[in-house]
């Protein structure tokens, strides 16, 4: 009998990623998607066309059209599935646009993680719980780490985080946007979950999670809204620090496997950092002569000098603490993988 994955927001990025993921290796998959993205970005963050992808597998995939924030609907759906695991990837996922929507952000990614929490605990407080957390919950602490400026990047001039940053670090006093705040509150509320009631979790605080199949936007999804930006020919704005803010870059594929690790050998109120590492760091200036050397077109683009709330100067995941606990595991997509992907989706697309 197929062991059962449960996956929130399964259209998503990460969610669609992650079904496939495991469906191929012959688990049932329940998707959990109601297409907010379209709501909080319109129709340029519509994901429906992923529902298409995973349809392939036929019944192996059910699809469930429930928000996470009705409460009484999440406490029915866990307990009729009875998952064998569970991946949280459902989220409003914008700093940016939750100051504009503070309810709807706050509901989704604090109370939403709630409901799930406190429905599979009712259920089994034995089944994985994974949650995609995300670096923003250190908020804008980063940047008061000394810092070196180089010809196009910035980079850390302290030796303490020559491997980047790792899950020690303060999420205390520091200025995290309302997305960031609402993201700790789940964050935490899964620790707290694992720790108070022994259960498995993990909180995966993801740097910046990309692929193929990732629908960017201006607000929310950097790399692939840029790569678009560039093959589209459209003017890309680069919001303060002289665009030498630099960013890790993880393949989605990647984070797939890290999660499959995970729920074959789970711990108890785990918290990840998960990105590209050092190696698949890339400042938006670096960025933009990597597409343009790939595509042969010339990156437009205009300076803003106020930057983003929020926002880092510089990032980069410490690893060693994943490899650490799971050796079987590490980045197998290189940054030029990273890109090559993106590119080849969305010609792929165009020609059709």
């Amino acid at each position: 009998m197929s062991k059962k994955l449960m996956v929130t927001g399964s259209l998503g990025l990460i969610g669609s990623e992650v079904s496939e993921f495991f469906l191929e290796k012959g688990w049932e998959v329940h998707g959990i998607d109601n297409n907010q993205r379209a709501v909080f970005f319109g129709s340029q963050g519509d994901n429906s066309t992923n529902q298409d992808r995973l349809a392939k597998f036929g019944e192996s995939y059910q699809h469930h059209t429930i928000d996470i924030r009705d409460r009484q609907a999440v406490l029915n759906l866990i307990p009729s599935i009875g998952p064998d695991a569970i991946v949280h990837t459902a989220a409003q996922p914008s700093h940016d646009r939750a100051a504009s929507i503070p309810f709807e952000d706050f509901d989704t990614n604090a109370v939403g993680t709630f409901n799930l929490l406190e429905s599979l605990r009712r259920f089994s407080t034995a089944v994985p719980f994974v949650h995609l957390s995300t670096n923003k919950v250190y908020g804008d602490a980063p940047n008061f780490i000394k810092m070196k400026e180089l010809e196009t990047r910035y980079d850390y001039d302290d030796t303490t985080y020559e491997h980047g940053i790792a899950e020690n670090f303060s999420i205390d006093q520091s200025k995290h946007s309302l997305f960031g705040a609402s993201k700790v509150s789940a964050d935490i509320s899964v620790q707290e979950y694992g720790r108070y009631f022994n259960m498995p979790t993990a909180c995966l605080r993801g740097g910046c999670l990309t692929g193929p199949n990732h629908a960017g936007v201006e607000l929310h999804g950097f790399l692939s809204y840029l790569i678009k930006c560039n093959l589209e020919q459209k003017e890309y704005t680069v919001f303060g620090y002289k665009g030498k803010q630099v960013r890790d870059n993880i393949h989605s594929y990647d984070v797939a496997r890290f999660i499959e690790e995970f729920i074959k050998a789970p711990r108890v109120a785990e918290v990840y950092n998960i990105g590209g590492g050092k190696a698949n760091s890339v400042s938006i200036l670096e960025a933009f002569d990597l597409i343009s050397k790939i595509s042969g077109i010339p990156m437009k683009y205009k300076y803003d000098e106020t930057n983003r709330i929020g926002d880092h100067i510089c990032y980069y995941s410490d690893l060693r603490k994943m490899k650490s606990h799971y050796p079987n595991w590490d980045i197998t997509k290189s940054l030029e993988d990273v890109f090559q992907d993106i590119y080849h989706r969305y010609m792929e697309a165009k020609a059709k």
